[in-house]
């Protein structure tokens, strides 16, 4: 032996063969005597040298699961340097060193201390070195080794889904793929057949089959109808160790549903419906349902209802109901139960998705017959017109018939009717209707030009039932007749230039005319005969409708004649023919040396005709800058103050006047023939505290006879001013002299209060406001008495 420290070990192992052989391993004493090749230092400077090694081990295999009443032995480790005197220890680490691995660190014995699962880790990695106790050094290199686990039968397989969902239409082909199911086992597929998985069908034969070895399900059975049975359930099995005996298994469940083709058509449940309807049903009225039955679901049972064609066909029509999928019946026409009662359709209903794939099996449509029977009701009158519109002349006479109505009860009946005019569209009462007859005629005259046109609204109502009536328009035309003259069109204002030569055209003139010819209007002007040789002016017509004014001298003086009047016949071409004159009224004007006009007459024009635009802009700019400035100063002068407001206003001022007249002997003093002047008037008596807005115009009196009454003279005066709106609404001293009668109430004058012994208190009088301020200072207190 070299002097070298070589370390040998001495391994215990089990081996795998006999592990499956015997019940608890042996323990065996095994020598590996090998040689070793070192690995190369970190430095690896140095050469390779060869080591002569004590022993050789590279990996081990335990099982897992070991269920035996003692852990479960691994191996042994063992070196040369161990002379049996417990100088060395032996360490293990690595993979579940101390915790599923243990070493007894005297002996080098390994053991596996928990139960191992190889779906949990099936494979350790492991380090083994021996140390010396006293100095703690390593007498052999460390060294790695491998612990594999090997594999037993303890998983079954199992699917990726509890349930599966899954479909197929039905009528499909055997074999037809329906959907593939998928199991894992979650042992060893390198060892044994613990992971081979086999499917099979425990459930859902002999509709479906499964492949064993793919999982993919299909259909078993040919023809499979959806409406005999839609749903299905297959059991599925996915069995390990290739489906021998002793293998674990695991199952799921796959819902199959048939889903629906459009392999059956349309049928009715009986081949004759009866259906009624009143006569006067309206259009679109619901008369009944009717369905074609079919088993097929969605879009494969959808249907299309239609009448064929034939009788009925143009008086109904039949629509379909696509939430219920029923043929609705309904009118398409107005019936009538005198004219045909009862109706037999033939109704077809019609897959609207057929299938090609189903031709075979027959069409994908079926027909039913509808008797629809037709009930009378007591219908209105019925008004039979060839055309609502009249025309009548504009001259016709009253009580002229101008048209006639017809109405006749449909109902087999045939009741008498009534006719009536509905007064709301003739409120002037033109016409009439008989009620007999339904004649229409005039009651008043027509004027065209008026109301060319008149809607009438006439009522047939039955006699026997007065709840039976139709009403109907009647549109009437007045035509025109030619009873209105042209006249000019307009007020034409004419004027001729002084210095207008002959021959010169002053005016153009045109016509109007309130008919209406139906060639259109044709006018023709010419003087009247008086003026037919006319010396100064003539008229030119033009052939189309106007005519012009011509001058027929040279020259024209305005201080000799400065008006002109021309009068103008205007005739029509209608029948009978109308005419007027109209007159036109030419000025003699002043003109430039160009023919615009600078004045007529005395009088100068507002607006000169030579004014440019800009003059005339200029101008009305400066009437507008006037009439604001005299709103201003108007609205200025209105917020004054009265125009009397100092202390010689008379309503605060007692004015005492020494004269007394001396009555009706005293002639001298006042002149009594004035008031016995039927033609004296007395002029309007104005405000004179206030500006007044409106200056009032004389009021003139009706004349009064000759020597008339003094005191009825003054009794008519007094009356007018009492009635006169325009009067002073102040009380003032009348200018009468004559009073008449004492008053039983005596005087109510305050003047003579200063010769009666009694006080009187006029305090009162400073409630009255600032306008009697002054009649209270001087009768208001005693001081004021006594001054």
């Amino acid at each position: 032996m070299r002097t070298c420290y070589c370390l040998s070990f001495l391994i215990w192992t089990s081996m795998l063969h006999e592990v499956h052989a015997l019940s608890s391993p042996k323990r065996t004493n095994m020598y590996f005597q090998a040689e070793r090749i070192m690995g190369v230092p970190k430095d690896h400077g140095k050469a390779l040298h060869r080591t002569k090694r004590g022993w050789m081990w590279n990996q081990f295999f335990l099982l897992e699961e070991y269920t035996g009443p003692d852990t479960q032995y691994v191996g042994k480790l063992h070196t040369d340097q161990d002379k049996g005197d417990g100088n060395l220890k032996y360490i293990l680490t690595g993979d579940g060193a101390g915790s599923v691995f243990v070493i007894d660190e005297n002996t080098g014995d390994i053991h596996a201390a928990k139960k191992l699962d190889r779906e949990e880790k099936s494979l350790y990695v492991l380090r083994a070195k021996a140390i010396d106790r006293k100095t703690g050094r390593q007498v052999e290199p460390e060294s790695e080794f491998i612990i594999k686990i090997h594999d037993i039968n303890d998983n079954e397989p199992k699917f990726t889904k509890d349930i599966y969902t899954a479909s197929v239409p039905e009528k499909s082909r055997v074999g037809t793929s329906v959907i593939q199911v998928t199991a894992t086992d979650a042992d060893d597929s390198n060892y044994g057949n613990s992971a081979k998985v086999v499917y099979s069908i425990l459930q859902g034969q002999p509709y479906f089959s499964v492949d064993p070895d793919t999982g993919i399900i299909k259909t078993a059975l040919p023809d499979m109808s959806r409406e005999n049975r839609e749903q299905y359930q297959v059991v599925i099995q996915a069995k390990d160790m290739g489906g021998q005996m002793g293998g674990l298994s695991g199952t799921t469940t796959v819902n199959i549903t048939l889903t629906d083709v459009n392999d059956n058509p349309p049928r009715f449940p009986q081949s004759t419906y009866q259906l009624s309807s009143l006569e006067s049903a309206p259009l679109g009225t619901s008369l009944g349902r009717i369905k074609a039955n079919d088993p097929d679901v969605g879009e494969n049972a959808e249907i299309e209802y239609s009448i064929a064609d034939g009788e009925g066909a143009d008086m109904f029509d039949i629509i379909t109901d696509k939430d219920t999928q029923e043929g609705i019946i309904t009118v398409k026409k107005q019936l009538d139960f005198e004219k045909k009662n009862l109706y037999t359709l033939k109704v077809e209903a019609t897959n609207t998705h057929p299938d090609p794939r189903f031709f075979h099996l027959g069409p994908f449509k079926d027909s039913a017959f509808v008797k629809v029977f037709v009930e009378d009701v007591d219908e209105p009158p019925v008004f039979n017109m060839p055309s609502n519109l009249i025309e009548v002349d504009e001259d016709a006479r009253e009580g002229s018939i101008i048209g006639q109505v017809v109405a006749q009860d449909p109902d087999a009946a045939k009741n008498v009717i009534k006719y009536s005019l509905n007064r709301h569209t003739d409120l002037e009462r033109i016409f009439s209707i008989h009620s007999g007859n339904g004649s229409i005629f005039i009651s008043k005259t027509l004027d065209r030009e008026a109301t060319p046109w008149h809607n009438l609204t006439v009522i047939a109502t039955e006699i026997s039932n007065p709840k039976q009536s139709t009403q109907a328009p009647i549109f009437i035309r007045i035509l025109d007749i030619n009873d209105h003259a042209p006249e000019f069109d307009k007020y034409y204002e004419t004027f001729v230039c002084e210095n207008a030569k002959a021959g010169q055209l002053i005016q153009t003139v045109s016509a109007v005319d309130k008919d209406e010819p139906p060639r259109g209007h044709k006018f023709f002007f010419e003087l009247v005969p008086e003026y037919t040789i006319h010396p100064n002016f003539s008229i030119v017509d033009n052939k189309d409708n106007t005519a012009g004014v011509i001058t027929r001298r040279n020259g024209y003086n305005r201080n000799k004649m400065n008006t002109y009047l021309l009068p103008v016949v205007i005739f029509d071409n209608d029948y009978p023919i109308q005419s007027s004159t109209g007159t036109l009224t030419i000025k003699v004007c002043t003109c430039d040396s160009r023919g615009n006009m600078q004045s007529c007459n005395a009088e100068a024009l507002l607006l000169p005709a030579g004014l440019s635009t800009g003059a005339l802009v200029a101008i009305l700019l400066c009437i507008i800058i006037l009439l604001i400035v005299l709103f201003a100063a108007m609205k200025r002068q209105r917020k004054k103050e009265p125009l009397i407001v100092s202390k010689d206003d008379v309503r605060d001022n007692i004015v005492t006047y020494n004269d007394e007249g001396g009555g009706e002997e005293d002639t001298q003093a006042f002149d009594i023939g004035t008031l016995r002047n039927p033609e004296a008037r007395e002029e309007s008596k104005i405000r004179r505290d206030v500006m007044p807005e409106t200056i009032f115009q004389i009021r003139r009196t009706a004349p009064l006879w000759e020597n008339i009454d003094v005191q009825d003279f003054i009794h008519r005066r007094l009356k007018e001013n009492d009635l006169d709106p325009t009067a002073p609404p102040y009380d003032s001293l009348a200018t009468y002299a004559y009073e008449g009668n004492d008053s039983i109430a005596n005087s109510l004058s305050s003047l003579e209060s200063l010769t009666t012994e009694s006080n009187q208190d006029y305090d009162y009088l400073s409630d009255w406001g600032p306008r009697f301020k002054k009649l209270a200072d001087m009768y208001g207190g005693d001081e004021s008495d006594q001054d």
